[in-house]
């Protein structure tokens, strides 16, 4: 799989995988909805070829009225369903207004679902504010800044997020903004150890 990267754009192509239709079609209603989003986490290792199973996809937006959700709501749920509750009120005010994650599924499915928030800090509004556009063959999706998310998967700690870490590191350490990377690393408090340990370390030639 060829990789291309111009300017904030990674441009690529391959087979589509069912996860990935479901986190199209997604985010094509955030987009129609003029909601903007960024991906995270797992499923950003997953979409360059990292060969693992995911349930969920986290799905950071910006934090929007309840007019504006409810519109959203309102076009989705012929096709989707929330999984906590089924009022868009209670979706809304005691989760996302609350920073919790609502999550959504096409209907008669739990899984593969969305775990949707609203921004809730700095580093969420980061990632959203600078967010990269992917164009896989004919479709668009916006992710993290990997220089972002490969120390906040070292964050997390866990062995699946360390494994992510380092395929993305492995990947595309040749396009990394090393000390925006570096930067982040220290943000999140990554001990030097663990980057070498897990990941090799910088080559600082």
């Amino acid at each position: 799989m060829e990789i291309e990267f111009k300017e904030d754009n990674i441009i690529f192509d391959r087979e589509l995988s069912i996860l990935d239709s479901f986190v199209l079609s997604f985010t094509e209603h955030l987009a129609t909805n003029n909601i903007k989003y960024v991906i995270i986490s797992g499923y950003v290792a997953i979409l360059f070829g990292r060969s693992r199973m995911s349930e969920d996809v986290d799905i950071f937006i910006e934090n929007i009225s309840f007019e504006k959700f409810l519109k959203f709501w309102s076009g989705i749920e012929q096709s989707y369903e929330c999984l906590n509750t089924s009022n868009s009120y209670e979706a809304y005010n005691d989760y996302l207004n609350n920073h919790q994650a609502i999550r959504i599924a096409k209907k008669g499915n739990f899984i593969p679902n969305i775990e949707l928030k609203f921004v809730k800090n700095d580093l969420d509004r980061y990632s959203l504010e600078n967010r990269k556009h992917i164009k896989l063959a004919d479709k668009s999706l916006y992710l993290s800044p990997l220089e972002l998310q490969i120390p906040y998967k070292l964050f997390l700690g866990s062995e699946k997020d360390i494994e992510d870490a380092r395929f993305l590191f492995k990947l595309f350490q040749d396009n990394l903004n090393i000390a925006l990377l570096k930067m982040f690393l220290t943000k999140l408090k990554v001990p030097d150890n663990h980057f070498k340990r897990y990941l090799g370390g910088f080559d600082e030639s």
